[in-house]
């Protein structure tokens, strides 16, 4: 298990207060070896704060953010060699080869030789086109070259912010099986931050859910393996009666709700809706996705996140 090695990463007791408004409140996680972390929450919750403050973009008002041991706030060189970091779509100079543009970052740290340089070309899968023009890349070779830059200097932590924007469907599934491979084989603790739960679910190993400043969860992106089946039928208000009478908690989605009860004790269930005099519209098995957890979670909050806090 991940969580079983040292952490890669600790934020603790990280806390922000912007004009007399608390944004971060003693803010506490660790981020592991070789494990994908989510990190989601509503409009306004504070998560492009905590990415500024793990990047060294902005001073925390208390706590610190330790990389490889190192504190960004007061070793922030040595903190900062162990961190890549991509937000939304890199900026490259479009009249430069991608080749050129990443000798040019490469000169901002320490030890990058051209066969570092060419390594992660190779990994991103940039090798056939990485000396014509960055003008003549697709957004998805961008998004490559980007990640090839946040990977130069061999971090062990790699930040990313809605690293998928404006990707088409097959750039996004590419994206997320290197972003997978690059944890599982290199040992990369990655960090995404995403509006996208469809991804977040598929390309996490856990994640983090923060509301209002506070870290609200910390959850394993395990499959539930407890039965669940969606009932729909009218009059609503009826029908949650009738599943509170035999012991459920239902749980409203869309027009029906959620129910915990395996296939055998279905059928007995729309007998007595039936009985009842109400009208039939749905019943099915139900697989609880991060959307249901997430709306859980935090009540229905928009996933959405502000660009600027």
């Amino acid at each position: 298990m991940a969580n079983q090695a040292e952490p890669i990463v600790e934020l603790k007791h990280l806390s922000k207060t912007i004009r007399g408004k608390k944004i971060l409140d003693d803010l506490n996680l660790q981020l592991y070896p070789g494990q994908v972390t989510g990190f989601l929450g509503p409009n306004g919750a504070g998560k492009t704060t905590t990415i500024r403050m793990m990047a060294g973009l902005m001073k925390p008002t208390s706590g610190e953010v330790f990389v490889a041991g190192k504190s960004v706030q007061n070793d922030f060189e040595a903190a900062m060699s162990n961190i890549g970091v991509i937000v939304e779509n890199p900026e490259m100079y479009k009249y430069m080869t991608g080749y050129k543009n990443l000798v040019h970052f490469a000169r901002m740290h320490k030890g990058v030789t051209k066969d570092r340089i060419m390594e992660v070309v190779r990994q991103v899968g940039l090798e056939n086109r990485i000396h014509e023009k960055v003008g003549t890349y697709s957004l998805g070779m961008r998004q490559r070259l980007g990640l090839a830059q946040a990977l130069l200097h061999n971090p062990k932590f790699l930040i990313l912010d809605e690293p998928t924007n404006g990707l088409d469907p097959a750039g996004i599934r590419e994206f997320r099986s290197y972003l997978r491979s690059l944890a599982e084989k290199a040992g990369v603790s990655i960090f995404v931050s995403s509006h996208l739960l469809s991804e977040i679910e598929l390309m996490c190993d856990r994640i983090a859910v923060i509301q209002n400043g506070k870290l609200i969860d910390i959850r394993e992106m395990k499959e539930d393996t407890r039965p669940h089946h969606y009932i729909e039928a009218l009059p609503a208000k009826q029908l949650r009666a009738i599943l509170e009478s035999k012991g459920y908690e239902p749980a409203e989605s869309g027009a029906g709700f959620i129910i915990e009860e395996g296939v055998q004790r279905i059928p007995e269930l729309v007998k007595s809706v039936i009985a009842g005099g109400l009208d039939l519209y749905a019943v099915r098995p139900h697989r609880k996705t991060l959307e249901d957890e997430f709306i859980e979670m935090t009540g229905g909050g928009q996933i959405a996140e502000a660009v600027a806090k």
